[in-house]
């Protein structure tokens, strides 16, 4: 088994284990939205808390769910979907975002797909998605692979350029302290494929 074979299953059995989440899962899925996942804090926090022996749902500020509709982007349709989110479950304090309008808050030029967006992301830890298909399988949006989020890795994502952002965004959430296990890979280190 390769080493990224091995944590996908380790993240999948993860997510599995975890009813609360495949409930969330289930409900961003009957939204039927173009490539919809939950991405972010929803799978990083989890999957750290995972490896740290901790209740899994701790620290877990807002769930971001994320889609690609390049036809209707007006920023109205998230707050409609966030409405319908926190209706059905007001745990997971719903944050929508079609990234196909995203580029524009970003400066960026136009995202191709939800992974191209989440390749731009700030952390490779962070540029994590996950959705269930209609057969209750998992589907993994991962630009960068799941190497460094179950390695307890911080790295800047290669599509990131603010190096001071990067380090100020990483200070400021206190990552360090919260999961000790952590390392930080200073921006200058190359990610690895």
């Amino acid at each position: 088994m390769t080493i990224h074979n091995r944590y996908q299953a380790q993240a999948e059995a993860f997510v599995k284990e975890d009813a609360a989440m495949q409930e969330a899962l289930k409900l961003v899925r009957e939204l039927k939205l173009p490539e919809g996942c939950i991405a972010a804090g929803f799978v990083r926090n989890y999957i750290w808390n995972r490896l740290h022996g901790r209740d899994g749902h701790g620290l877990i500020n807002d769930t971001d769910v994320v889609y690609f509709d390049p036809v209707r982007v007006e920023e109205d349709r998230d707050y409609e979907y966030e409405s319908i989110l926190m209706e059905q479950n007001p745990y997971w304090k719903w944050s929508v975002k079609n990234q196909a309008r995203m580029h524009l808050r970003n400066g960026a030029e136009p995202y191709q797909s939800v992974e191209d967006a989440l390749s731009r992301w700030v952390e490779t830890a962070t540029a994590v998605g996950v959705r269930l298909n209609d057969q209750d399988e998992l589907e993994w949006v991962i630009p960068w692979g799941l190497q460094d989020l179950m390695e307890l890795k911080i790295r800047k994502s290669p599509k990131f350029h603010d190096e001071a952002y990067y380090y100020a965004r990483v200070h400021a959430k206190q990552w360090l302290n919260r999961w000790p296990k952590l390392v930080m890979v200073e921006a200058s280190h190359e990610h690895r494929a």
